[in-house]
């Protein structure tokens, strides 16, 4: 309906689009580009600005090894084990590239790795902390997940682990990456998905309920596992994959939450966010947190569900679905061969 709605206005205002018009704003706000490659939303959920200083910290904070962000990456890189192919360059995006780039252990034979952040002082730590043989030639770029500095068909692998829920067109940042990678190139992803944190939300809400009367926004909104094979559809990815994990960390208090999600950098990026948190609602929140969560040796849970998704960039070898009534064998033929099942 948007489409055709987007076609309507795109006849009123001509071929050549006047910038003057009323009309050309409405209909700009249905697309990250001119061209039909990047129909979708530019609604700005999430300041980059800012989550590009909370990568500067977190560069500072991030612990040497974090369980947490190093099972999801194995699981990640544990796709590549299934594909007989290799990979000779990739492309890793943000996130947690470090632990990628530590776990990676030859797979997928990749020969060139280039790993890229948003965050100057993220893209100086993975180089100060480069430990990788000589058989992996690694490169460094400071750049946006949102607007990929790299050539078409230049790559045959793309990973993002922990990265792209921070986009604000996460199905345009999929199809540059689509774009970016030669035809039967892999898109590999893992997300933070909506359940995310459904403790810390709970507590938070209910804290604001109780002290200001109202609700302000805290935790970022994400992905639900029901959208993800949308996405990657959407972006054009042939044979799409999306499974889904949830991880329980355990934390002595709230407060020590709060810290691991700094040195993740992902701590609250919303454009609309209240930049002011009363200490008293805070205090109400980490003791409401502790009442409701707490197990018996006084640690608090908290959920990370993680989204993975896989995608293919179309290429004539692959598997495609049989053309809707191809088929030369009825369901009634097999029922009658192997007889029905109550």
């Amino acid at each position: 309906m948007m489409l055709g709605l987007r076609k309507a206005l795109a006849r009123k205002l001509g071929r050549k689009r006047n910038p003057n018009n009323p009309l050309f704003s409405l209909l700009s706000s249905f697309s990250t580009d001119d061209g039909d490659e990047f129909q979708s939303s530019r609604l700005k959920v999430f300041d980059r600005d800012l989550k590009r200083k909370q990568r500067d910290r977190a560069a500072w904070l991030m612990r040497g090894k974090d369980q947490f962000v190093d099972s999801v990456a194995e699981n990640l890189l544990d796709r590549l084990e299934d594909c007989k192919r290799t990979f000779p360059t990739a492309l890793c995006l943000g996130g947690s590239s470090e632990a990628v780039r530590r776990l990676l252990r030859g797979r997928g034979g990749i020969e060139k790795l280039i790993m890229m952040d948003i965050s100057v002082d993220m893209v100086k730590h993975l180089k100060h902390t480069d430990s990788s043989s000589g058989n992996l030639e690694t490169s460094y770029l400071v750049g946006d997940e949102e607007f990929l500095p790299l050539k078409e068909s230049s790559l045959e692998l793309v990973i993002s682990c922990l990265g792209l829920h921070w986009t604000n067109d996460l199905p345009g940042a999929m199809i540059q990456s689509r774009l970016a990678l030669k035809p039967d190139g892999l898109f590999l992803a893992a997300i933070l998905g909506g359940e995310t944190l459904k403790e810390l939300r709970i507590a938070c809400t209910i804290a604001h309920m109780e002290r200001e009367g109202g609700i302000s926004p805290r935790i970022s909104p994400l992905a639900q596992v029901r959208d993800a094979g949308n996405l990657l559809i959407r972006a054009g990815f042939s044979l799409p994959g999306v499974d889904v994990d949830e991880y329980t960390v355990r934390y002595n208090s709230a407060l020590e939450l709060i810290e691991h999600l700094r040195s993740m950098g992902e701590t609250n990026a919303l454009l609309q966010r209240s930049n002011i948190l009363k200490r008293e609602t805070a205090l109400a929140t980490a003791a409401i947190y502790d009442s409701m969560f707490a197990a018996e040796d006084g640690t608090i849970p908290a959920t990370f569900q993680v989204i993975y998704m896989t995608g293919w960039k179309e290429h004539p070898s692959q598997q495609k679905a049989k053309r809707r009534g191809s088929a030369t064998v009825s369901f009634q033929d097999i029922q009658k061969q192997f007889g029905s099942s109550s």
